[in-house]
């Protein structure tokens, strides 16, 4: 959210620039119900925050849905038809979020979007989504306790990010927990499940504070954390955005090292750490399903082509992973139903769509999210992360919380109308 938004007006949206579009020629899209394709292209929409705090994370996920554009075009693009992407900037503000989603299937008549970042910005756009009955695709880890018919979800549940970080913490670092998050939905409702995950598990949460995105006033943050935890313990960090940058630079200038205080972080990846400076992240932790480092075939091509698209300099990460994925599922279920303007046909043919990922197979669930890889790494001295623990192969997702008692026991089916998006198992 950009530093100016009122914390009024950012926590009605977040519970619940580029001014003008960019066209991207060597790209495809399927279109809204209500319209109809233009004769040689097929538009799709880019929705990210270009500018305010988020935009140090959302830049490099635009390259990546690029990127696969790109390629699906120069390969004959989709159904025959080039896709054309009309990039909007969300600005780091959940009402404009929602003013260009609304823009993108009205106005340009886009087939489906890919978009978003944080759940603040996800969850203003969902009822633009539900009730024009159009298409999103999300590629960031989040909190679940949302299962969508009109959002398609690629990057991790809970179940596959934030639980097993916690297990794994649990037998590794210690079991007093420091939780520290951004103040919006995503890090309050991550922080009610590893509360319950700790209660139930023999850990204890010592301490829980938030900071408004932007805000880089961390120091009160630091004094609770020496306080609460004076011999060391863990901290899980979910802050986003660039209040991490004054976290972990204070967090090192207090002299709390990774050896007594290891931070578990689940939206810092390779990018951040090159822009926070990788000498005050070294030691840390992340959870993520995908780290550059990832040895698959499928990963050093991607990694090589993102590289001589970018810079050699750069690197890759997972929401940018699952950015780039999510074009190629799209592309993959519009193929299968033969069509882009019938939404209703994309959605069903999109259940069970694998993919060769550079994190390893995907696929497509029935609750519009994807079976993946578990893994935790370290920050290493090159800023990439050693790779510490995964899971043996994918794991299936779980939208609905069996932590916390008010969604333990329900599950989400797409493919059943008779089950939909929560029902009791």
């Amino acid at each position: 959210m950009a530093k100016g938004l009122e914390r009024r007006k950012f926590l009605i949206y977040s519970s619940a620039a580029l001014g003008t579009s960019i066209f991207l020629k060597a790209c495809g899209g399927a279109n809204n119900t209500n319209t109809t394709s233009g004769a040689d292209t097929i538009k799709v929409g880019i929705l990210h925050s270009l500018s305010g705090t988020m935009a140090i994370s959302e830049t490099t996920v635009v390259e990546a849905e690029k990127l696969a554009i790109e390629e699906i075009n120069a390969a004959g693009g989709v159904l025959g038809k080039q896709i054309e992407a009309i990039v909007e900037d969300g600005a780091s503000d959940w009402p404009t979020f929602a003013e260009k989603a609304n823009k993108l299937i009205d106005q340009d008549q886009v087939v489906t979007v890919f978009g978003c970042w944080t759940s603040a910005s996800r969850k203003s756009v969902l009822p633009v989504f539900e009730s024009k009955n159009h298409m999103l695709w999300y590629p960031v880890q989040y909190e679940g306790q949302e299962c969508s018919k009109n959002i398609f979800y690629t990057g991790a549940a809970p179940n596959q990010q934030i639980e097993p970080a916690v297990d794994w913490l649990l037998e590794n670092k210690g079991k007093e927990f420091f939780l520290v998050g951004s103040d919006y939905v995503f890090p309050r409702t991550a922080n009610t499940i590893i509360k319950e995950q700790l209660k139930a598990k023999g850990g204890t949460t010592v301490g829980e504070d938030y900071l408004p995105l932007g805000n880089t006033e961390v120091t009160p943050i630091i004094t609770k954390i020496k306080q609460a935890l004076p011999n060391g313990g863990v901290i899980f960090n979910s802050l986003n955005g660039d209040s991490n940058v004054a976290f972990f630079k204070q967090l090192k200038g207090a002299g709390l090292t990774p050896e007594q205080y290891p931070v578990m972080s689940v939206s810092i990846a390779e990018e951040e750490v090159r822009q926070i400076g990788k000498e005050f992240l070294i030691g840390h932790y992340a959870a993520w399903n995908y780290f550059q480092t990832v040895e698959t075939e499928a990963n050093k091509k991607w990694v090589a082509d993102f590289k001589a698209k970018y810079g050699a300099d750069r690197v890759t990460n997972d929401p940018m992973e699952a950015a780039y994925i999510m074009v190629y599922l799209w592309k993959q279920a519009v193929e299968k139903a033969g069509t882009t303007d019938n939404l209703d046909a994309v959605r069903m043919a999109a259940i069970g769509q694998t993919f060769d990922a550079p994190e390893g197979l995907v696929t497509m669930n029935a609750n519009h999210h994807i079976s993946k890889t578990v893994r935790i790494g370290q920050v290493r001295d090159d800023g990439l992360f050693n790779i510490v623990w995964s899971t043996e192969g994918a794991i299936k997702p779980i939208p609905w919380n069996q932590f916390v008692p008010a969604t333990k026991g329900f599950a989400c089916d797409w493919s059943d109308p008779n089950k939909g998006g929560k029902y009791k198992i």
